[in-house]
């Protein structure tokens, strides 16, 4: 066994009300509403997740709508970013769409020679589209309104905003075989060649800033990707030794985890790659049905009932 983190897993996040999730999601950018089921720990809520066709690690962007939720602060011991990787030539398009539907936008400064758009969502999470360096070989998922020519790849990177960086990236080095890239200005670019997409981390270190609230509008947390609940155990032990907090296995009926909270403070959790989306939904029916954990399945009628419908 050579066991490795292979990128990025999944990136959940905090919303607000469901149906605007879903609509800025599936229908504004042209997402792959993947899976509709509740929070684990709060059934009376949704969990969506966001994908490729099949839901692939690495293009997951997950959310718990809390309905009322307060809105978080940003500051440091977050993860103030996600980033998608879209096509090059496709800015055009999304700068357009996004203006039709009011969304305000701003094209950053080439970031390690990366063009990059920015805003955010109706909740307040902070987004980008990046045109690689590298060319994106994953398959997009399409809509009517949103052709494979411009349509999200998958996730290009997660953005760490710290107080200190140095444990952080001696986590990221050290135990999940990820390299030094580049520097520019306060943000360091680590990256992996274990995947060729997914495979960025950028920590910005923010000595004197303050400290973040997670609630809506902010990433929940980070979701690395393993192979298997061999290689998930093969971590735990490792991270154990290292002195961090870290949970037994979990199982997440679509895959196994384990969470922990890394030294700059954001939660971190290491997800498998089994068992997948399809265990409880074929590929043509993936996100059309309620699906509740089985603990929850007896509570079916009283659950749907305090859930609001999805159109």
């Amino acid at each position: 066994m050579n066991p490795r983190i292979l990128g990025l897993h999944h990136i959940t996040a905090i919303a607000g009300q469901a149906q605007r999730n879903y609509n800025f999601y599936s229908k504004l950018l042209g997402m792959h509403f993947i899976k509709k089921t509740v929070n684990f720990d709060d059934p009376n809520t949704y969990h969506f997740y966001y994908g490729d066709a099949t839901g692939a690690a690495g293009t997951i962007l997950t959310f718990f709508p809390w309905g009322d939720v307060v809105t978080g602060r940003p500051g440091v011991g977050q993860a103030s970013a996600v980033s998608y990787s879209v096509p090059a030539g496709s800015f055009p398009f999304w700068m357009q769409r996004l203006e039709e539907s009011q969304v305000p936008y701003q094209l950053l400064e080439e970031r390690f020679g990366e063009p990059c758009l920015a805003f955010t969502d109706p909740d307040g999470l902070s987004l980008e589209f990046v045109i690689s360096n590298t060319h994106d070989e994953r398959v997009p998922w399409t809509t009517a309104e949103v052709g494979a020519e411009v349509a999200l790849r998958g996730f290009h990177a997660v953005q760490l905003t710290l107080g200190r960086a140095a444990a952080t990236v001696a986590l990221l080095t050290e135990v999940f075989g990820y390299q030094l890239l580049r520097q520019q200005g306060g943000r360091c670019r680590l990256t992996t060649d274990a995947v060729p997409e997914a495979a960025i981390v950028d920590v910005i270190e923010t000595v004197n800033g303050s400290q973040g609230h997670v609630a809506g509008g902010s990433v929940h947390h980070v979701a690395f990707r393993v192979a298997d609940d061999a290689t998930l155990q093969h971590f735990r032990e490792v991270l154990v030794r290292r002195g961090l907090h870290v949970t037994p296995q979990i199982d997440r009926q679509y895959f196994h985890s384990l969470y922990f909270r890394e030294p700059g403070g954001v939660l971190f959790e290491i997800a498998t790659d089994n068992p997948g989306f399809l265990i409880d939904e074929p590929l043509a029916e993936l996100g059309t049905h309620l699906l509740l954990p089985p603990q929850h399945e007896v509570r079916r009628a009283q659950i749907t009932a305090r859930l609001p419908q999805i159109l």
